[in-house]
């Protein structure tokens, strides 16, 4: 019997859940569920200057909204504790020993401004600048020296010359790299904290990771890495490294581009449904069999398959995004859009903080209006905005609609029903409306638009009874008297 895959996610604590870092997070989940293995959640948190004190809980926080569960990580523990490098050092310690022994590795007492001129050397030159190995061979009498002038080294691996690195990508297929154009890269900085390219192997190998899914950006690493498997005599795992993700102009995405929202976490904010945007990160570079787009989480485990992840960059589709989450919404029940609704009405200040038991049925009210239109809770400020206004506004169409010789008749008309109703309830409305066109003889686009315009500026809009009941009878009387 096979053992079970074993995938990992390990971002860098330095933020919020990025969609670069969900998307393969969801491929890890989904590979993991599909074949009843183990998703991993680690943290590569060697890189200390980048460190985010919240940046661990932001990452969960943002696996857990999108539900995906992890079976091993810093909060639930697991077999192969602790989930943090940093509360790993002491393990990496043999294996820096073993490479050292091995000749595999040496101490650089190089400083970086010697290093700096270097690469300025080689550049002009006309040469791809890599480390020239200067410390490889010094005496122990040399380091001594060194050492005694107070020079700490880093720790650098040695890399074989004219030697092809090749293996097999899950997704890019027969990959090679020549060792010629990789310098001796360090592994162990003078501090003693391992870099990301040696602690990653590590945590790999010790936390029996089978498949290692990663962004393309990685795949320059992944010699380095088959390297140091190699010297350390340790198996290698899968790989599979995702496309980049494009902007809609197809530019590669960088966190500054403010053309698309980028973190997770800002998604759930906006009032997006969280299984619309796996269902639309799940697409980002992975198609289904057939032409069906909708899944839920637990259909998407039973289609996914890393034979259909595509090498060619996904573009990330802003519209189709709102379009997927629309269609969510839309089938969503109305509490659940009015809870993520009526937080943003509050928030500018439209709907109070601790509404009432009646003012809170008007906004759930006000949502289910909007609620086929909404592409997500935020919107609702926006859409809205009608309803909440001192003074309308009519654009040259409204006003010139206005100004029809029909317009006053149907709105003394439609003031009086108003005056005289016992409610505004959308049923009552209905009745009103037709008493106004028995009264007047007007019906059709000269009975509704003119109402319509009058009470909302707006030529077009949501069911007119609702809207006429949610402005209430106050408003709807004060603003048909503005226009008389």
């Amino acid at each position: 019997m096979s053992t079970p895959i074993r995938v990992r996610y390990a971002p860098s604590p330095t933020g919020h859940l990025h969609i670069g870092g969900a998307r393969t997070a969801l491929f890890d989940y989904l590979l993991a569920r599909k074949n009843g293995g183990q998703f991993v959640v680690r943290f590569e948190d060697t890189d200390q200057t980048r460190h985010v004190e919240s940046g661990v809980q932001n990452q969960l926080d943002g696996l857990s909204w999108l539900g995906l569960n992890w079976d091993e990580s810093v909060d639930v523990g697991g077999p192969y504790a602790p989930y943090r490098q940093m509360e790993r050092l002491d393990l990496y310690r043999p294996f820096i020993d073993q490479l050292l022994q091995d000749k595999n590795a040496y101490p650089c007492y190089c400083s970086e401004q010697e290093i700096e001129q270097e690469r300025e050397e080689q550049e002009a030159r006309g040469e791809t600048p890599q480390y020239s190995g200067k410390c490889r061979h010094l005496t122990d009498e040399q380091k001594a020296q060194l050492e005694a002038d107070g020079r700490k080294p880093s720790i650098r691996f040695h890399v074989p010359k004219d030697k092809i690195i090749s293996f097999t990508d899950k997704v890019r297929e027969e990959v090679e790299f020549e060792t010629n154009g990789i310098g001796d890269f360090i592994i162990v900085r003078p501090d003693g904290i391992p870099t990301y390219n040696f602690a990653v192997v590590l945590d790999d190998h010790l936390m029996r990771i089978s498949l290692v899914i990663r962004g393309e950006e990685h795949l320059t690493n992944t010699p380095r890495q088959i390297m140091l498997y190699e010297a350390l005599q340790l198996p290698l795992p899968e790989f599979a490294h995702l496309s980049l993700i494009l902007n809609p102009d197809r530019k590669k995405m960088s966190k500054r581009d403010e053309s698309i929202i980028q973190f997770v976490q800002q998604y759930n904010e906006l009032g997006y449904l969280p299984e619309a945007v796996v269902n639309f990160i799940a697409l980002l570079g992975w198609s289904p069999v057939g032409e069906e787009e909708m899944f839920t989480l637990e259909e998407l485990v039973e289609q996914f398959d890393l034979d259909r992840v595509s090498k060619s960059p996904a573009v990330f589709d802003m519209d189709k995004l709102n379009w997927m989450n629309n269609h969510y919404l839309k089938k969503a029940p109305l509490e659940q859009v009015a809870g993520l609704a009526i937080p943003h009405l509050q928030k500018a200040g439209l709907v109070a903080a601790e509404p009432t038991e009646e003012q809170l049925r008007w906004a759930t009210e006000l949502v289910g209006l909007y609620q086929e239109q909404l592409r997500y809770a935020a919107e609702i400020v926006d859409l809205s905005e009608l309803f909440f206004r001192e003074q309308l506004v009519f654009d040259e169409e409204a006003s010139a609609l206005l100004a029809e010789e029909h317009v006053p008749a149907v709105l003394q008309s439609f003031l009086k029903q108003v005056e005289n109703a016992a409610d505004l309830e959308p049923g009552n409305v209905q009745k009103l409306l037709k008493n106004v066109q028995a009264e007047t003889g007007y019906k059709g686009k000269q009975l509704f638009m003119s109402i319509r315009v009058a009470l909302t500026g707006q030529m077009h809009g949501r069911d007119l009874n609702m809207t006429i009941h949610l402005l209430g009878r106050d408003k709807v009387l004060a603003r048909l008297s503005s226009l008389l």
